[in-house]
């Protein structure tokens, strides 16, 4: 392709610039080349003569080499200021923001040694590219996203920090890396609703293999995309997507672990499975497991003689993802929850707390109302004692440090608030999708005598709904949730004869809908749960730990061995984020172990590492194609024409005093 000129002139410099080599010429007429020398008075008076000759300005124009040189001087320093250049294949752009995927799926080994050493080499081109004036940008980005290096035009700077990315067992997100190279490129401008990026001559360049969701609602704005895709469109992997264990009805109870394996390759897999318990391979007959191509495949395995503890399945399938090829699941024993229950006297509540069913789940304290001025109340509530405190007519002085449930008055402290009191309210509406709700009919509740509608605080959420507002509603306080029902259960109201008698203000005690609420209460709010549902984390979720009372310690040893430190905390319980690693995490107070629970993959999206077939991604309403060479951009050589006039420049200077002193 011919050579554009980036630079054009005005006729006043073209005119300065087209004198210049003439002036030279001219100079080269009219120097004079003499040598001292003596001789007689004659022979002087024939030198002068010829001098005369040699003075004419239209004197023929000797071969000169020092002319050569300084013409060609000129002639590179006037094609510097053209500035030429031509279309190629190369880095283009002033600015550029680089993202680099470290999710789990770019440990796949299609390409040597692996996708992720293979963007940081793609990446590290680019780098190796950048000239004068141009600066970039590093993010790595999984689920989550990192700035690695900001702006900067210190190569040497980007390469540390693109050495420095290693890979993640996260997801893929595409969206927190935009916004978050948003925010940068473009501060104060860009957030949620406004991620336009109006920085002329920015180049977004996506290292990925595209296994991500669609980017919704970002608009690009003058930000150029340009994705480059990683990975071979033959992949070939077979992944555990899902691992679990429950309570088979059928079978009193026993716990049986479920598997389900993903074929993501263009051939059929034969894949075999090991299952172990508790360090323990398990021998069963299930351990072979024949996937077609793009299909998912399940299976079963009994555990009879297992109530707690680790299991670990390992696939042997000796594809190109090995991070996907096992998974944990941590079956703790169930804990009975602790309850308090304050009331002045609530017989049905009580019977429904000390069912067979109610006390397998919990253990339930049953205190009068001036159990709430010792002591001993005030330090349990304190340390966090109890898992859920009930108060039944009788609100407490201040906040207990633990999940509540008001019924028929309101919690201290100004958030909640009752409206006045009205007779016969009429329910019309419940949260039936809510996990407190579940089972919970309530068109069994065919009478409230009177009852107090609720003032929701911010946050919260109504349960039970009527023509005269809410009954039921529950809302978040700090690390904890509140319940409060706008109703009693039980009056106490003068009789006839004088004396203080109980009547019932509504009919929903009696109802089985009750007693399935109360157990939808002991298992969610007191926490009182099968764990083997909540023993199985993705990387990078946080973990509420809870602790025997909250002055002590917990220790939390990570799968690598290393040891977390937790210091005491007021509630309790405590938030642990550092859930990185796969595999199972030991909980520990005073050396022994509390609990243990695992960090699994378990990402269909993952464990495909097909690239898509056109590999296209979407952002916003913008498709982007993938490209595996860089985008075309202008290559000019000003700098290298300045280097040679420079050169040429000192061997004229060389050559002339060379012959100067000869």
């Amino acid at each position: 392709m011919l050579p554009e000129l980036s630079n054009m002139l005005s006729w006043w410099q073209w005119s300065i610039l087209a004198a210049v080599p003439p002036t030279i010429v001219l100079l080269y007429f009219l120097k004079l080349k003499r040598r001292p020398l003596e001789v007689p008075s004659t022979y002087l008076w024939h030198k002068s003569i010829e001098d005369l000759h040699v003075n004419s300005i239209w004197q023929r124009l000797r071969n000169n080499l020092l002319l050569y040189l300084q013409l060609a001087v000129v002639l590179f320093i006037v094609l510097a200021v053209l500035r030429p250049s031509w279309q190629a294949l190369r880095l283009s752009g002033s600015r550029l923001v680089l993202l680099i995927d470290n999710s789990a799926s770019m440990q796949a080994t299609d390409v040597q040694p692996n996708r992720l050493e293979e963007a940081k080499h793609r990446v590290g081109e680019l780098i190796d590219q950048m000239r004068s004036g141009e600066s970039a940008m590093l993010i790595s980005f999984s689920d989550t996203a990192r700035v690695e290096q900001n702006f900067t035009d210190n190569r040497q700077q980007l390469r540390e920090a693109l050495a420095a990315i290693h890979p993640s067992q996260h997801s893929t997100n595409l969206s927190e890396a935009l916004k978050l190279a948003a925010g940068l490129v473009n501060p104060g401008q860009a957030n949620e609703k406004s991620t336009d990026l109006h920085v002329a001559g920015t180049k977004l360049f996506i290292f990925s293999d595209g296994r991500f969701p669609t980017v919704p609602n970002f608009e690009l704005g003058n930000l150029d995309p340009i994705f480059v895709p990683i990975g071979r469109s033959d992949s070939a992997n077979v992944g555990i997507v899902a691992f679990g264990a429950s309570r088979a009805d059928d079978k009193n109870g026993k716990l049986q672990a479920f598997a389900r394996l993903n074929n993501s390759g263009p051939a059929a897999a034969e894949v075999l499975l090991k299952l172990f318990v508790n360090d323990q391979i398990q021998a069963t007959d299930a351990d072979r497991l024949s996937i077609p191509p793009g299909e998912t495949r399940g299976l079963a395995f009994p555990l009879d003689d297992f109530d707690s503890g680790v299991l670990h399945l390992r696939a042997e399938t000796g594809d190109q993802l090995a991070v996907d090829d096992e998974a944990w699941i941590v079956v703790n024993p169930l804990r009975r929850a602790r309850v308090l229950l304050i009331t002045p006297k609530n017989e049905r509540l009580e019977q429904v707390l000390a069912t067979k069913a109610a006390t397998e789940l919990a253990e339930v304290r049953v205190e009068n109302p001036d159990f709430l001025k010792t002591k001993t109340y005030r330090d349990q509530i304190e340390l966090g004692a109890w898992d859920l405190a009930i108060y039944d007519r009788v609100p407490p002085a201040r906040m207990p440090r633990t999940n509540t449930f008001f019924i028929g008055c309101i919690p201290p402290g100004g958030g909640w608030k009752a409206k006045s009191e009205v007779a016969l309210p009429q329910i019309i509406d419940a949260a039936v999708s809510h996990r407190l709700m579940q089972w919970v009919d309530i068109n069994e509740i065919q009478k409230v005598i009177a009852a107090t509608p609720l003032v929701v605080p911010s946050g919260g959420m109504v349960l039970i709904d009527s023509d005269a507002g809410p009954l039921l509603a529950i809302a978040p306080r700090e690390s904890f949730e509140d319940m409060v029902l706008g109703m009693s259960l039980l009056e106490e109201r003068a009789a006839a004869d004088g004396s203080r008698a109980i009547y019932r203000n509504t009919d929903w005690p009696w109802r089985a809908s009750f007693a399935s609420f109360v157990f939808n209460l002991l298992t969610d709010r007191a926490g009182s749960q099968d764990l083997t549902a909540s023993g199985s984390y993705r990387p990078g979720m946080p973990v509420i730990l809870e602790a025997p009372d909250s002055r002590t310690e917990l220790d939390v040893q990570v799968p690598s061995g290393a040891t977390e430190h937790l210091p005491p905390s007021s509630s309790g319980k405590r938030t642990f984020t550092a859930t990185d690693e796969l595999g199972v995490y030991r909980i520990l107070s005073g050396g022994k172990l509390v609990r243990q629970f695992a960090v699994n993959l378990l990402d269909p999206a993952e464990s495909n590492i097909r690239p898509e077939a056109d590999s296209i991604i979407k952002i916003g309403y913008v498709e982007v194609a993938g490209k595996t060479g860089w985008v075309a951009g202008h290559c000019e050589i000003w700098r290298e024409l300045v280097l040679a006039g420079l050169a040429i420049a000192l061997l004229e200077w060389f050559l002339y005093l060379r012959r100067v002193h000869v």
